[in-house]
């Protein structure tokens, strides 16, 4: 996987063979030198480097004969170390522009290369963005799936891409260049099919998803033929829909009403170029494109053998990855405990730190301890022993004796203070820490927090609190910049205590009087300092270190490195904590060394300044990081006159990262030849709770000689060591990292579980006992008990011994000659599927792909999340500012390909975020945890992003297989066992004797009108508001059949009985007059929603298409509408010259009054009920007077309403119940309709809950949109409506219509919200029609004096199902809240004289009661067809009169279309029986069969919309086997495409499902009917018609 290695690096690059390279002009090697300097700064394109570069090498370049000229480039062998460019050109301040140091390894370049070039190109759809998103656009640049079925070898030979290094050394003793040819085309030759699949645990493809073989081009069309072939569409472009308000509502944040009507082909000017798919979906090439590209990418999923039953335990078990019977195992002796040698007693050791600091303080007081140097590399301070000596005590003196709160002293021994010191201030660090410890205060280093939103200083805040810090030590110059509050103190950071800020410079600490002396003792258990640690999940803890640990750390180091007596030590690391603090800070007291110490502000501008000071201190030993020696390969040009011959000791503090090996072989390749020996190169390992575990020891001391392991990845990935071959791709070199310390006992155990002893041959974390290691986490005795008191045992389950160990953190292994090997760390351990990965190595992949080109400054934060069950990795590189949305594709598909192919382990996420944008460390790294938490908060803001959980989500559960159906008998007896009764209710019977005179009298809704207006002419029927809440219009009986009658009279002599009468009406009266008068005339009303002025584009054709398809042959209305049907705008909409009649009814002539039209029957039509299903089809049904009259009756008596009652209504009156309400209950009933159009409440959201208050109503209805605008509107003014005497205290009952699912949660928020206002939480109820059946069930509750008996019925109820059930068609009750739990209320009480039965959708049989099946309904109510355009009532008939297929087969039924189910419930109705509750879940249109389950698009949508702030609102829709889901993004769009990791994750940890496609819009794109409901087919047409104008698109793979 990774190789490295330290005979030399290999790296595609041009390069001459070892001869001319020998013989190339010094020029010519200057002017390479400079030009590859120029491609590391990106200052230079690839392209155009390997044109100059060529150029000036053609002369000097023998052609190789027969080899495709590009592959000679990819060659760069040396003959010996010797043959060295001298390469140069002035050293800007760029050391950090090179790849990221820790990962530089040629070889490792090669194998991933090698990797790559297995891969054919393989075509994937790229990302789709908005232009105002993309900086460069790549939208036109998709590329079309590849078909091409050539044979594997032609293109395999072309690399893709060669790859530029950031250091032009020479590697020595390669084999030839022939060799590396052969290698690569044997390599590379095999089909690319044979994907590497196979080396997956389980040793099968993985399911269904490798994306490795490219689809031929037959295959490909079959595929997707297959796949089309399960999906019906209509093949109609899509003319607009019906109820739509059709303008942006202001409340809905800009939610369009839709307009669009699927299913009926209409001829407006559709010229738009679609092409079509295979079973002929219109579809704009770009969509369809990508989403081909996206399938040619996915193969089929292979069917599971069937079971021989469907085991019905619930428990969708995911699929437990079975372990690989061919996978490596362990196969060594168990490892025996390493002990170290002991530590040698040395006379002159002072018994503590603080004595040792007096005794040179006064014996040797000119002695140096300490330079520090400034910016510019100049000393700018020599700390000597005697000042150190005397300035800790002054600072200890002044903090025990001149700090004090309310007479007490501040400070007390034992104390923790904060030190708060910049990194360019060792020497005022070392005077503060110091004088702690003489003070006997305990100092807690912390970084200099700049801002108040640094990556992890809240963590810091934390720890401070629980260390019970009030007092920051800190310098002068420090304390200026720290950001302060007006009171001109230092602002509190977030999450920070309150603390004191003291300043240490010499003007404000006092002098101690002659006789005070700090007290100093020998080292004892008491803590001395804490060091702070952030972990994995980027908590951080405070590590304590006792002065007895402290002391013996110092002690063993000066054993380990051979410290001797005023030796001089180059520091580059943080002297705050870890191998800083414990050379610099500590071991050079005790040893009275010599530190330089070198700021890292310095490294930065001048990265050959450690490597300067050494030559010019002759410094005997330099403790650095990889990056360090990294960075100086870079600034040659003055390394001339520099010898490292004076070094003795390389300390490499990170020497523990597999990844430093490659460093130091480069460091010495270039520095042996200016005195450097190889074996003064000591790396080491050590972790903050053990402090230093292995070491290098000096080559003084006779140790064996270094070793390195060449280990096969596959086997770490199982914790495994087998050793490899360097010729292998995935393999792993790792140095050693010494000794054991002097004095230490260590071990290797198990990562998880009892601390069992490892194998020889097998990885484990590496433990320590020794006195020097740190005590505990401060105050987390816990976490404490895990880390520093493990207790090893033997495979007997015996303990190795009764010393405890504490756990390092790193993962190793003891090899040959006692050498310890480190190859990772458990921060960095991804566990996936049962195998382990490193994010390092995972860096360094990522890394070898053309990093120069693309990723900044190789910067890359690798880390893993759970999702479902398992591990899934995530790669965040940080793009060039110049980089292409083409190049960051292409990157990103080979980081992809080269991740599996080295790795084998599919990376879930990949994602770019622009330059310098990620959190860094107080070093300038990243911040990996914070950069997690900003991944799963959705707050990284990426802008480009790749999921590919196709490929690495193996583990979902297996797509259940239908079974064969059980037969009609078997069902009915297993009910019978099970103790269930098939699932029917009914409301109450409406048969009741004395009505029936006046039921007869009642038959016709005119009649009723003509009785009422005799009977009480005066009795107000209607009132209308409008925005400002006054009355605009009133209609009493007589009033009201009046109007009717002019109407009428206008109508009689132009058209015949029967004939259709649209009629284009505001909400008003009006539209009731004419509704009436049509009825006396004997014509058919069919009642539209007028076009909206200002958007006649989508709301005509629809006014338009209703008008054609009810074959209207007149159109009443008002002037102002008249004008506009006939107006300019509408001759761009429609075609206007083919409207047909069309009737101004504002002033109509009185004329003598018409003979009233009788119906000869009951069964003739009365009204046509016109509405858009959610799937965006318009359907008309029809009403005849015996339902209607039916329909008005069942409601009067559910609701109770008598002439002396008032309800309020804010409905549309278009269709369904709302025309009902508006039009028909008032005049059957006789009691008095409120009607307040709910378009008016866009400019006056109170106006609805205001008018109930006003007329004191007890009932009233709205809809869901309704209520929307409510709770967001007026969520935060109730009080304001309170001060204005709005009371809802009179609401016994308030419905929602609906033709859904009840919203629970709207519900119970616009309950809570209006409880201020008295609303009864009991008061909201929901109620369930559609289109066979417009009122099915009414949950009026308690209403009136006959509430004590109980008339009106039960409470709704809720009740909690089990979501996984539910996609079996079962229904499972849970408790509250428990995982995958679903809510469902109620739909209402059942209406008095309507029959529910629930029956199987497919047998048509009936079902038992808690399974899920399609609601069919059987009422005088029902209504008698659909009417359509086409005349297919033949493909509908069985919506309105089905029979069940076995149980009761007499009985005509009407299929709602809506499945739910029944349940009987505790609770007795009116009649004293048990009350049954029907439960509606969702559309069976509107239903998504996915891996053979049955999903509610609403399940997954409300995930969605949980899943981060900025969702406004979601849809989901098929497409193909494709999951598409459409989020609205209400925020910046720089947001857009942190949703699409969001979204993804939720819909597969709580539906198991693979989001195929992630649309991101504006708000208000999803359309949504005048009832509130989400059209989503009508948007699936708009978005593969390409409509949406996404903000961005995202193809997951």
């Amino acid at each position: 996987m990774a190789e490295r290695t330290s005979t030399g690096l290999l790296s595609m690059m041009l390069e001459p063979t070892p001869a001319v390279a020998m013989t190339l002009p010094a020029e010519v090697r200057e002017k390479l030198a400079e030009l590859e300097l120029e491609l590391s700064e990106g200052d230079i394109t690839q392209k155009g480097y390997e044109k100059k570069r060529s150029k000036l090498l053609a002369p000097y370049i023998p052609q190789i004969q027969g080899v495709d000229p590009s592959l000679q480039i990819d060659n760069r062998v040396q003959a010996s170390s010797q043959a060295v460019l001298p390469v140069s050109k002035q050293n800007r301040s760029r050391a950090a522009n090179a790849r990221d140091e820790r990962f530089r390894s040629d070889l490792h370049t090669e194998a991933v290369q090698a990797a790559l070039a297995k891969y054919k190109e393989r075509k994937m759809p790229m990302p789709s963005k908005r232009r105002s998103v993309l900086v460069q656009s790549s939208v036109e640049a998709c590329t079309p799936p590849d078909t091409s079925s050539a044979s594997e070898d032609e293109g395999s030979l072309r690399r893709q891409g060669r790859l530029p290094t950031s250091t032009p050394y020479q590697g020595h003793s390669h084999p030839t260049v022939e060799h590396w040819f052969n290698r690569v085309i044997q390599g590379s030759s095999t089909s690319s099919s044979a994907s590497s699949t196979s080396s997956h645990p389980g040793g099968r493809s993985i399911t269904n998803t490798t994306t490795h073989a490219a689809l031929n081009a037959n295959a490909t069309a079959t595929a997707l033929a297959d796949l089309m072939a399960h999906t019906q569409l209509d093949n109609h472009s899509t003319p607009p829909d019906v109820t739509g308000l059709s303008e942006r509502s202001s409340l809905h944040g800009e939610r369009l009403h839709v307009a669009s009507v699927r299913g009926v082909s209409l001829n407006y000017n559709h010229h738009t170029s679609t092409m079509e798919t295979a079973d002929g979906v219109p579809v704009s090439s770009r969509v369809s494109n990508k989403i081909q590209q996206l399938l040619n990418t996915l193969k089929r999923p292979k069917r599971p053998p069937l079971r021989e039953f469907f085991v019905d335990d619930f428990e969708e078990l995911l699929d437990v990855q079975q372990p690989d019977p061919n996978q490596p195992t362990p196969e060594g002796q168990q490892m025996s405990p390493l002990q170290g040698e002991p530590l040698g007693v040395v006379t002159n050791w002072p018994p503590s730190l603080p004595a040792a600091l007096q005794k040179w303080g006064t014996t040797h007081p000119k002695s140096p301890c300490l330079t520090a140097l400034d910016n510019a590399g100049k000393p700018v301070y020599t700390l000597t022993y005697g000042k150190l000596w005397t300035r800790s005590q002054k600072l200890a003196y002044t903090l025990l004796n001149k700090l004090s709160s309310r007479n007490e002293p501040l400070l007390i021994p034992g104390d923790r203070v904060a030190l708060v010191f910049p990194n360019s201030d060792p020497v005022m660090f070392m005077v503060a820490f110091y004088g702690c410890l003489l003070a006997e205060l305990v100092p807690v280093p912390i970084e200099v927090p700049l801002t108040r939103k640094d990556a992890g200083s809240q963590q810091i805040g934390f720890l401070l609190g629980s260390c019970g810090v009030t007092l920051a030590l800190t310098t002068d110059a420090c304390q200026k910049g720290l950001p302060k509050a007006q009171t001109g103190e230092v602002v509190t950071f977030k999450g920070w205590p309150r603390l004191l800020w003291f300043v240490t410079d010499g003007k404000h600490v006092a002098k101690p009087p002659k006789d005070w002396y700090p007290s100093i003792r020998e080292a004892g258990n008491d803590i001395a300092y804490i060091e702070y640690k952030t972990s994995k999940e980027g908590s951080t803890m405070g590590i304590t270190v006792s002065h007895s640990a402290m002391l013996a750390h110092c002690q063993a180091l000066t054993q380990a490195c051979g410290y001797t007596e005023a030796e001089t030590i180059t520091n580059v690391l943080d002297f705050k904590r870890e191998a800083g603090l414990w050379h610099g800070v500590l071991t050079s007291v005790m040893n009275r060394m010599h530190v330089i110490s070198i700021p890292y502000s310095l490294m930065k501008v001048n990265p050959l300044s450690w490597i300067q000071k050494v030559h010019m201190y002759k410094a005997r030993v330099a403790v650095v990081k990889s990056r360090d020696m990294h960075w100086s390969l870079l600034a040659q040009r003055d390394q001339r006159d520099i010898s490292l011959s004076s070094l003795r000791m390389l300390i490499v503090a990170d020497g523990a990262n597999p990844w430093s090996i490659s460093s130091c072989d480069a460091f010495l390749n270039v520095f042996q030849s200016r005195g450097l020996r190889p074996e003064v190169i000591c790396p080491c390992a050590s972790s903050s709770e053990a402090m230093t575990v292995a070491i290098r020891r000096p080559p003084e001391m006779g140790v064996p000689p270094p070793g390195k392991a060449v280990l096969s990845m596959s086997g770490l990935s199982h914790s495994v060591i087998r050793v490899d071959t360097e010729e292998k791709l995935s393999v792993l070199t790792v140095q050693d990292v010494g000794q054991v310390m002097p004095a230490a006992v260590v071990c290797v155990v198990r990562v998880e579980g009892t601390p069992y002893l490892c194998k020889t041959d097998e990885v484990g974390e590496i433990c320590v006992s020794l006195g020097c290691s740190g005590l505990a986490y401060y105050g987390l005795p816990g976490m404490t008990k895990n880390i520093f008191e493990t207790i090893p045992v033997k495979s007997s389950g015996v303990p190795i011994s009764d010393r405890t160990f504490t756990r390092t953190s790193l993962l190793g292994f003891v090899g040959p000659d006692n050498l310890v090997f480190v190859v990772g760390k458990m921060d960095g351990l991804m566990v996936v599927s049962g195998r382990r990965h490193n994010a390092d190595d995972v860096v360094a992949t990522a890394l070898a792909v053309e990093p120069m080109k693309f990723v900044y400054r190789g910067r890359i934060a690798v880390f893993s999340v759970s999702v479902l069950h398992d591990e899934r990795i995530v790669v965040v590189a940080e793009q060039r500012p110049d980089a292409s949305e083409e190049d960051s594709f292409q990157w990103m598909s080979r980081v992809l390909q080269a991740i599996d192919s080295i790795h084998q382990v599919g990376v879930y996420c990949l994602a770019l975020v622009p330059a310098n944008i990620l959190p860094k460390t107080p070093l300038g790294g990243i911040h990996i945890s914070e950069t997690k938490q900003r991944f799963l908060e959705g707050s990284l803001h990426p802008c480009n992003v790749l999921m590919c959980p196709h490929t690495c989500v193996t583990n979902l559960p297996k797509p259940r297989q239908k079974q064969p159906e059980v037969g009609p008998a078997s069902m009915i007896v297993g009910n019978l066992v099970a103790g269930k009764r098939i699932a029917q209710a009914c409301g109450r019977d409406l048969g009741q004797p004395e009505d029936n005179d006046q039921a007869r009298k009642f038959l016709y809704m005119h009649d009723v009108l003509q009785w009422r207006a005799q009977a009480t002419p005066d009795h107000p029927l209607f009132l209308v508001l409008n925005a400002k809440g006054t009355v605009a219009s009133t209609a009493s009986c007589l009033q009201l059949h009046k109007r009717a009658e002019r109407v009428a009279a206008a109508l009689m002599g132009r058209l015949n009985t029967g004939d259709h009468v649209a009629l284009v009406y505001p909400p008003g009266i009006d539209l009731i007059a004419t509704f009436y008068g049509c009825l006396y005339a004997g014509c058919v009303p069919v009642t539209v929603r007028p076009p909206h002025p200002q958007n006649l584009a989508t709301t005509l054709p629809t006014v338009k298409m209703i008008v054609e398809v009810s074959k209207s042959v007149c159109i009443l209305t008002t002037q102002a509408i008249t004008k506009l049907l006939k107006s300019k705008e509408a001759a761009a909409a429609v075609d206007i010259k083919s409207w047909p009649t069309v009737l101004d009814t504002d002033d109509l002539p009185r004329k003598k009054n018409p003979q009233i039209y009788k119906p000869p029957t009951p069964e003739m039509l009365a009204y046509l009920d016109f509405s858009v299903s959610t799937t965006g089809i318009l359907a008309g049904v029809k009403m005849s007077h015996a339902a209607t009259s039916a329909l008005c009756r069942s409601i009067k008596l559910q609701c109770e309403l008598y002439p002396s009652r008032q309800i309020a209504i804010c409905l549309d009156p278009y269709c369904g119940l709302g025309l009902a309400l508006w039009c028909l209950c008032s005049v059957y009933s006789g009691h008095q309709s409120i009607l307040v159009p709910p378009l008016e409440l866009e400019s006056n959201a109170s106006l609805w809950l205001t008018a109930v208050s006003q007329y004191k109503v007890r009932v009233s209805f709205c809809s869901y949109s309704v209520m929307e605008m409510c709770t967001k509107g007026l969520g935060s003014q109730t009080e304001a409506l309170r001060l204005r005497n709005v009371n809802l205290s009179c609401v016994r009952t308030c419905m929602v219509v609906a033709e859904e699912r009840p919203r629970i949660s709207l519900t119970q928020t616009f309950s809570k919200i209006f409880k201020d206002l008295g609303l009864s939480p009991r008061a909201v109820s929901t109620t369930f029609g559609c289109r066979v059946n417009v009122a099915i069930c009414l949950q009026p509750n308690r209403l009136g004096k006959l509430a004590e008996q109980g008339t009106a019925g039960p409470d709704p109820t809720t009740v909690y199902l089990d979501m996984r059930a539910l996609r079996h068609d079962r229904v499972r009750l849970v408790e509250r809240g428990s995982p995958h739990s679903l809510p469902l209320m109620e739909s209402g009480k059942i209406l008095p004289g309507v029959k529910v039965i629930i029956a199987n959708t497919e047998t048509k049989g009936p079902l038992g009661d808690s399974h899920l099946g399609e609601i069919w309904v059987s009422s005088p109510h029902n209504a008698t067809g659909y009417y359509t355009v086409y005349g297919e009532e033949a493909l509908h008939a069985d919506h309105f009169n089905t029979k069940l297929s076995f149980g009761d087969t007499q009985t005509v039924w009407a299929r709602t279309g809506y499945l739910g189910f029944l349940r009987r419930t505790e609770l007795t109705d009116a009649s004293g029986e048990r009350h049954d509750a029907l439960y509606v879940v969702g559309s069976l249109d509107e239903t998504l069969e996915l891996r053979g389950m049955r999903y509610h698009p609403i399940d997954i949508e409300t995930s969605v919309i949980r899943s981060h702030k900025s969702i406004a609102e979601c849809a989901v829709f098929t497409w193909t086997n494709l999951l598409v889901v459409v989020v609205e993004l209400e925020g910046s769009e720089q947001e857009a495409l942190d949703l699409v990791a969001l979204v993804t994750n939720v819909v597969l940890e709580e539906h198991y499902l693979i989001v195929g496609v992630v649309v991101v819009v504006d708000p208000g794109v999803i359309p949504i009917n005048s009832r509130g409901e989400k059209q989503r087919m009508h948007l699936r047409d708009g978005f593969l018609a390409d409509q949406l104008d996404p903000i961005y698109v995202a193809y997951n793979m």
